[in-house]
């Protein structure tokens, strides 16, 4: 659980981004976002086989020498 303590003395503004800066780091708002749907494991496998394939064609984009 992200908690952030304050003191009288301390503004709202800081207390909103030291938790955004917390929510980020500890991955809530990733986690959220990949739970909204369930994604069938059929389907996860090809969603992962995909992007394996656009990395593979990316990495080989890059090695290829430049045209003149």
């Amino acid at each position: 659980m992200t908690e952030i303590r304050l003191d009288e003395t301390d503004r709202i503004e800081w207390a909103l981004k030291a938790f955004k800066r917390q929510v980020q780091k500890s991955g809530i708002l990733r986690e959220l976002r990949r739970r909204r749907h369930y994604v069938k494991p059929s389907e996860a496998r090809q969603l992962k086989s995909k992007a394996a394939r656009r990395a593979r064609n990316k990495a080989e984009r890059g090695k290829r020498p430049a045209r003149s």
